[in-house]
Parts: structure tokens; sequence; C-alpha cells
């Protein structure tokens, strides 16, 4: 069983005239993942790389069947792409896009809730379920299928552990990064329930960083909900309080927004905390 993505899942993506679009729904396809068309408003009757690209969402879904998009547009127009996304029956949503204005993603989140659809980011590299498909920027030439489901807040650092995972011998279930940005949709929670549902997935690797509450609200969830194994990261134990650090969501405004206090949070809830990415792999074989 494969979370969120599956041999079914039919994806367009938006955006993909642009110079990233492109690029990764080239990547995408390369990797095995049914990309079925591509949305860029008055380009549509072109392909890119055999990929048939349409005028609008509407158009591309009625063609192909399509229940995934992911977002490769500029930030002013990609609150409005999410949008035309789910209003079209789109059900997952990946909003690659960084940098979106936090009033149009509070506006944004209520329409996708509204019409039944999910969305990943934004400021997210996306998804991939090894063996399956990929959705986004993930660089899938260090997955390997497996048992491990890996959900983070950063992009490469995610990157980083996938690494050391496989290198251990360690193969994943599904590897998602959560979105940077203040404003995201679905959180560690919702991801955590699916694991938590998911019959391949035998422990979890949960990747936070400084500001915000997504890891305390994580790790209650965790103690209260989950019967599989977690494995804690905390980015950004040098960081200076009120200072900027990569992502728009990871400012420390509180005392339980450090790393440390973090790490005390995750650890007093039953969660073994790595002090060092390379650690990954000896913990989870540990625990699984």
């Amino acid at each position: 069983m494969s979370i969120l993505l599956n041999s079914n899942s039919k994806i367009i993506v938006q955006g993909i005239t642009g110079r990233d679009g492109s690029f990764h729904a080239q990547r995408m396809k390369q990797y095995g993942t049914q990309v079925v068309g591509g949305v860029t408003p008055g380009k549509g009757g072109q392909d890119v790389a055999g990929i048939p690209v349409f005028h609008t969402v509407e158009q591309a879904v009625a063609r192909t069947g399509a229940n995934v998009s992911v977002i490769f547009v500029p930030a002013r127009f990609a609150a409005d792409a999410v949008c035309e996304a789910a209003a079209h029956g789109i059900k997952l949503i990946v909003a690659v896009s960084e940098g979106i204005p936090t009033q149009d993603m509070a506006r944004v989140l209520p329409f996708v809730k509204e019409r039944g659809a999910r969305l990943i980011g934004p400021n997210s590299p996306g998804l991939i379920v090894p063996g399956i498909g990929s959705v986004g920027i993930f660089p899938y030439t260090i997955v390997t299928p497996g048992s491990v489901g890996v959900i983070s807040r950063s992009g490469t650092l995610t990157y980083e552990l996938i690494h050391h995972l496989t290198a251990a011998g360690i193969g994943q279930s599904c590897c998602v990064g959560v979105g940077g940005d203040q404003i995201i949709g679905m959180r560690f929670t919702d991801y955590l329930e699916l694991f938590e549902r998911d019959d391949q997935t035998r422990a979890v690797v949960m990747i936070g960083e400084i500001g915000g509450t997504d890891e305390q609200d994580a790790a209650r969830y965790i103690r209260e909900h989950l019967s599989k194994p977690v494995v804690g990261f905390i980015a950004g134990k040098t960081a200076p309080p009120g200072k900027r650090m990569g992502h728009a969501g990871a400012i420390i405004s509180g005392g339980d927004a450090t790393a440390f206090a973090k790490v005390q949070i995750l650890e007093a809830n039953g969660i073994h905390v790595i002090n060092e990415p390379e650690e990954i792999g000896q913990a989870i074989s540990s625990v699984i």
C-alpha cells in the first residue's frame, strides 16, 4: 500500500512550459511516474517531451483523467493555480512554488479543504514513493523501496537522511516534504495518520526544525495514536532567535520554538531523537 500516490495516480504539471516545470516533468516521467499532461494558459496544443499541454486544468482533467497536480507556477500566480486544481476535481495538489504571500495562502486553505482535496506545501520538494512514482523535485536516485516513511520540513536535509537510510540498506515506503512556509496544507499529524494506516510502513522518520508548533503537536499525536516507532531529528540548534533560517516557517518566536525545546518535547513523549543525520541508519535498525 502507498500513501497519497500509487500506480493509478495520474499527474498533471501546472507551469510545465517554464524552466523548472519542464525539467522536473521530464524527470518525473523518467522515473516511471504517470505524467499525463501539463497546463500553461495560452500554450495549449504544444507538448513537452511528448507530454501534452493544455490551456486549463479543466481541459487537462477532462482529457486525461488526472487526479494529482504539481505546481511549478511563479509565486504571484501560484495561489490561483492551487485553487484552479481544487476547483476541477484534483484530489492531491503538490505546491513546489515558494514565497506565496501569506494572505493568499490563508484564502487558499479553506477553498482546498471545502473541495475535499489535500495540499502538500507550498515550498515543498513534493513526495516520492520508491518504485511507484515521484511528484515534485525529489532526487530519485537516492531512494529504494522499503518500509520506512519519511516526513520532513526540510528539503536538502531530507535527501541527506534518505541517503543514509539507503546506504544502511533501509528502504522507504514514502518520502514527503511538508513545506517550509508559515502557512502550509497537510501537517505532520496528517501524514502520521496515513503512515499509521499503511501496512507497508513499519517505522517513521520525522525531520523537524525551529519555529512553529508542528513538532509539538506531532509529539502528542504520536504518544496518543501511533503504534509504530518514530525517530526524530530537529534542525537549527545554533539558530539565533528572531532570525529566519532558510524557510519562512523556521523562525524562533517563543521558548518552545527552539531546537532544544523541541527535542525535549519529542523525547518526553517517547520519541528517540538523533543528534546527527548519519545516526539514522542505526537508530531505525534498532526499532524495526
